[in-house]
């Protein structure tokens, strides 16, 4: 695979510039945590508000439309005791699937909120329906890398593209990237992510989110599943445009994204935590800085007079100390200094400036 771009630099999400040198774009991640419960999906939308994020993202999909019957059952479901009645997972989801009626309300009250309403479909009549309200870019699970039908209908739809990239090679991601751009997309962004629920810290990779960039060409952020923010605040120091996180009213329910999902407390901490590390990030310039002023004058070192010198004496070594504040003569002019003549009386502890010798 060679090196190129696949898009744009800078991508537009609603309002928002997204890319190198922008804010975060920060996606709470409300999944299935809604419990089929309108009340608590709203809930779910105002806490991402509050929160800070800049979107609140559910998933628009049907059991029947994402897995077969057949599809045996995944392990992290049954060591966590999430499958109720020793129901198959096509049951399970079919359980915790969001009602399509609802999403009209929902983008409604996102709306209200001040905050970016967005579905990742999982079946072409998704992108029907989310195209119907307007949504202002289009998300791509991990699990639907491979997916190129869909990801072919999110494209000619004309809005941005954000392709998650767990379990994918470089060459799925650039076959998708490929059908993207074929169906007219320029607007793309990729998310690292590391597929399991939570994931390991080791199995996180967080410095191929500069691969991705080099390869790619285009803003790469990261989807995140582990618990508490030490790895999105990584992310973003290592250039990450986008975070995207789950989170949920509260982890003691059940379903299958609540145990590895943020309380609300924690969502809105690490939304903090990343405009402070955003911040704290600043220029590659070394200087001081502006805040730095006053202790830059007055609280590093300078020559002042050791004790009383007379006037017309040659200073001797003996005659000059190294003291606060620094906004005398500098330290690293001691040896041109010694042997100079005052000019005029100098107190102890004076601070010693040129102007005081002959």
């Amino acid at each position: 695979m060679g090196a190129r771009s696949y898009g744009d630099q800078q991508v537009r999400i609603g309002s928002r510039e997204v890319g190198p040198g922008r804010p975060t774009y920060v996606i709470a991640e409300a999944g299935a945590n809604h419990n089929r419960d309108l009340d608590t999906a709203l809930r779910l939308i105002d806490v991402a508000a509050e929160s800070g994020a800049d979107a609140v993202k559910f998933q628009t999909y049907t059991a029947e439309g994402l897995y077969s019957r057949k599809t045996p059952t995944m392990s992290y479901l049954t060591d966590a005791d999430l499958l109720e009645n020793q129901e198959s997972v096509f049951e399970m989801i079919k359980r915790v699937e969001i009602p399509w009626e609802w999403h009209d309300e929902l983008a409604e009250h996102a709306s209200r909120a001040g905050i970016d309403f967005l579905s990742t479909p999982f079946e072409e009549k998704a992108v029907d329906l989310l195209e119907r309200l307007d949504i202002p870019a289009y998300k791509i699970a991990s699990y639907e890398v491979n997916h190129l039908p869909l990801i072919e209908r999110c494209a000619a739809t004309g809005k941005p593209l954000i392709i998650s990239t767990g379990m994918a090679s470089l060459t799925d991601i650039e076959r998708a990237l490929d059908t993207a751009n074929a169906a007219g997309a320029s607007q793309l962004v990729l998310l690292h992510c590391a597929v399991n629920y939570p994931p390991r810290f080791e199995d996180l990779n967080l410095r191929a989110i500069g691969t991705l960039t080099s390869a790619f060409g285009i803003p790469i952020g990261w989807s995140d599943h582990t618990m508490g923010h030490t790895a999105d605040v990584v992310a973003v120091a290592l250039g990450a445009s986008v975070v995207e996180k789950h989170y949920t009213l509260s982890r003691d329910q059940d379903g299958p994204d609540h145990p590895f999902a943020l309380e609300p407390d924690e969502l809105t901490a690490m939304v903090t935590a990343i405009r402070e590390a955003e911040d704290s990030l600043g220029s590659s310039v070394k200087r001081v800085t502006e805040a730095e002023h006053e202790l830059f004058r007055l609280g590093r070192r300078s020559l002042v007079a050791a004790g009383d010198i007379a006037a017309g004496k040659p200073l001797a070594r003996a005659d000059i100390a190294v003291k606060r504040p620094g906004y005398g003569i500098a330290v690293h002019e001691l040896d041109r200094l010694v042997g100079k003549i005052a000019s005029r009386d100098i107190e102890a502890d004076e601070i010693l400036t040129w102007d005081l010798f002959a």
